[in-house]
């Protein structure tokens, strides 16, 4: 029976990181069911899900401080039973931006948890208006959004949300795939 484990890198980014990472994988016979990287500056930040047999994944788990040492890197993992593949169709980019006011973002988060869509990335940054003297805030986010869901509804659903929350925004579903295994 299959195993998995989830596992984040952390360290400064350099050239090999990810080869060197995949190839300790590969050679405990584990396989990478998903990955996903940031660079903050020079930092990576590297999630990654693997599957394999318990003997498999424990070699794997053997060999991460010898890893993180040559490496330089920060490791923290957990092991878990049963990785669903997400079948994302939509990649929606919004920015908005608004008076800034206490909540907001965690209104904004929970409409989108709600709406069945993933954060992706965010970016937030809160600035004073020279004219009027009060805080406002910019925020770009980066959504993942189900194929089961309808676009066009979610978009149009998203756009009156924000509106009520007095932001204005711009919503661009930046591309329709259709992942298979």
């Amino acid at each position: 029976m299959s195993q998995q484990l989830i596992i984040n890198f952390l360290g400064v980014d350099k050239p090999g990181l990810l080869s060197a990472i995949a190839t300790s994988v590969n050679n405990a016979s584990c396989n990478i069911l998903d990955s996903r990287q940031a660079i903050f500056g020079q930092e990576l930040s590297l999630t990654m899900i693997i599957e394999g047999t318990q003997a498999a994944i424990t070699r794997f788990e053997l060999t991460i401080p010898t890893l993180c040492q040559s490496l330089d890197l920060l490791a923290m993992m957990k092991r878990t039973k049963h990785h669903e593949k997400q079948h994302l169709a939509h990649l929606i980019n919004i920015e908005f931006s608004g008076q800034d006011i206490q909540g907001l973002l965690v209104d904004v988060t929970v409409f989108f948890h709600e709406q069945h869509a993933s954060i992706s990335a965010l970016r937030q940054k809160t600035f004073t208006n020279p004219e009027t003297k009060q805080e406002y805030v910019r925020c770009k986010i980066v959504l993942t959004v189900p194929d089961a869901v309808a676009i066009k509804e979610f978009i149009a659903h998203t756009t009156t949300f924000l509106t009520s929350l007095s932001l204005d925004a711009t919503i661009t579903d930046t591309h329709q795939t259709t992942w298979s295994d």
